[in-house]
């Protein structure tokens, strides 16, 4: 791949487009403008890098593929992650590119869309592609998610929970980095490769609208509240036909359906995003959103549920409508777990099924948040300290992170939201988690009654907890606690007893679609090589 070390992102003279998936373009400015015309037919624009009008909503600058070199790396990238992946042997790519544009820093005064703050803030940001190699594998759909900054760093959590069925259906996912925090230690991590990204606080120290106490993981010289614009104008590039954007095919082929994907802290994100960013992109689209749907984990009433808009704005109270989906358009799939359901039991509202309020709600039984697979598909361990980054613990007090597999509840929650977008299927409803006086209602063995049901419940072999103690986030990674052989044996009277009861049950998960086909096909055969009893 050819160097980009020759070539400069900020001249004006030159801008850097990709038509599809094939080697990286140099073009001066004039040629790229009638290259974009072309691609696009007689009616297309291209849209300004400068502050978009107020009914308008900007198309911020790409510069990539970035090269990967022995001395160089996307990090997070696939092949970088404490477990590598090779994406080629599944008929994807990795791109990682350059996100450049000015974005509005926004107030949220209490429920109704966020008002601007302060207007057209240069930002640079990163953002990392998986896609399909050929188009033909394409499904038209893209995932983009605000990647996780819980731990100071980067985490592909929505990848890491859902490339089963994202390569499965020929999806593409779209990570950007969306806080100073994680910019920091990219910029510790790779100074030549992430030098530019830019989150600075447009407020010089002196104004008192910049605030002497920030959050902690963040600083009065950065502004956390750029995130959502460029949330909003990347979603807007991946729409577009322009050969700017990453996810187009050199046959022209492109999203006709994105989604939106946050999880734990940046779920809460999407709490904001939703209900005060969201009504702004469909005015600034001529009606139209950015995002055809959401998908919202593990954040939801005092758990994550919002946060401030700005990093001087409160974090709205408890009881706050700002906290609470309704009526937004597009469908919305709420997915929390068994470690924080209680903590975010104010996100529990009624499932909807109107066209402007359609919803689901569900609570994962079992299922742990601060999961090992977050961890496995994040940044190797190496490379996590080169950032200046602490590597977060895979075990707890109690034993290594619960190995539930939560990863089958969002492969079939992203099936479920992409047929009610396509065909207006809704997804199933669930029961919550059962509560009694502030407390889980437990079975015989344990485990959580109701919830999201899935064979390692139904037909168990352990009890799974959803907390934990011991460093870190060992308060949300849960543990399991598998039973004795001689429970087993009094549970189970044959080893074939125990697999006939695991595929019934997953049958009828299956059948309502409550588990993919695929992933029921892997819980079988898992029963098959268990020894139980």
């Amino acid at each position: 791949m050819k160097s980009l070390k020759s070539l400069d992102p900020g001249r004006t003279s030159q801008c850097l487009l990709r038509s599809g998936p094939g080697p990286l373009v140099a073009l001066t400015a004039a040629t790229a403008l009638v290259g974009s015309l072309l691609a696009a037919g007689p009616a297309a624009a291209t849209a300004p890098r400068d502050t978009p009008a107020a009914d308008s909503l900007a198309v911020p600058h790409l510069t990539g593929p970035l090269p990967d070199t022995p001395r160089s790396h996307a990090f997070g990238g696939a092949a970088h992650t404490r477990r590598p992946e090779g994406l080629g042997k599944v008929g994807y790519v990795e791109e990682e590119y350059l996100v450049s544009g000015t974005a509005n820093v926004y107030s949220w005064p209490g429920p109704g869309p966020a008002q601007v703050r302060t207007a057209g803030v240069p930002y640079t940001t990163r953002i990392l592609v998986r896609r399909p190699v050929t188009s033909s594998h394409f499904s038209g759909t893209v995932v983009t998610e605000m990647l996780n900054p819980s731990n100071l760093f980067d985490l592909n959590i929505g990848w890491a929970l859902m490339h089963r069925q994202l390569i499965a259906s020929g999806d593409v996912w779209v990570g950007i980095t969306a806080k100073p925090t994680a910019v920091q230690a990219l910029q510790k991590f790779d100074p030549e490769r992430y030098g530019s990204l830019n989150f600075a606080n447009p407020l010089p120290l002196d104004d008192p609208r910049n605030c002497a106490t920030v959050p902690g993981d963040s600083s009065r010289t950065t502004e956390n509240g750029l995130a959502w614009d460029i949330y909003s104008q990347v979603g807007h590039l991946l729409r577009t036909d322009s050969p700017a954007n990453p996810a187009r095919y050199r046959d022209g082929r492109h999203a006709d359906h994105l989604y939106g994907f946050g999880y734990s802290q940046t779920g809460g994100y999407l709490y904001n995003y939703i209900n005060g960013i969201h009504p702004l992109d469909v005015r600034r689209r001529g009606g139209k959103p950015v995002y055809d749907g959401y998908l919202v984990a593990v954040a939801g009433g005092d758990f994550a549920g919002a946060v401030p808009m700005n990093q001087c704005d409160p974090v709205p109270a408890k009881g706050d409508p700002r906290k609470q989906f309704e009526n937004v358009g597009v469908p919305i799939v709420h997915i929390m777990s068994q470690s924080d359901y209680l903590a975010g039991i104010d996100a529990r509202r009624p499932d909807g099924d109107a066209p402007a309020d359609r919803y689901r709600h569900y609570e994962m039984a079992g299922a742990g948040h601060a999961t090992p697979d977050e961890l496995y598909y994040a940044a190797a361990p190496a490379d996590i300290e080169k950032a200046g980054r602490g590597v977060p613990p895979m075990n707890c007090n109690e034993g290594p992170r619960s190995r539930f597999p939560s990863h089958v509840f969002f492969d079939a929650a992203l099936g479920n939201l992409d047929a009610w977008v396509r065909h207006g299927t809704p997804p199933p409803h669930a029961d919550p988690i059962a509560v009694h006086d502030g407390r889980p209602v437990l079975d015989e063995h344990g485990n959580v009654r109701g919830g999201l049901r899935s064979p390692y419940l139904d037909v168990p072999s352990s009890t799974w907890n959803g907390t934990s103690t011991g460093p870190s986030f060992c308060r949300i990674a849960g543990h399991e606690v598998p039973f004795d052989a001689e429970k087993l044996t009094q549970l189970y009277a044959t080893h074939r007893a125990y697999v006939r009861a695991v595929a019934k049950d997953t049958r009828d998960l299956v059948a309502g679609r409550y588990l993919t086909p695929a992933d029921g096909h892997d819980i079988v055969r898992e029963a098959q090589r268990a020894a139980i009893p």
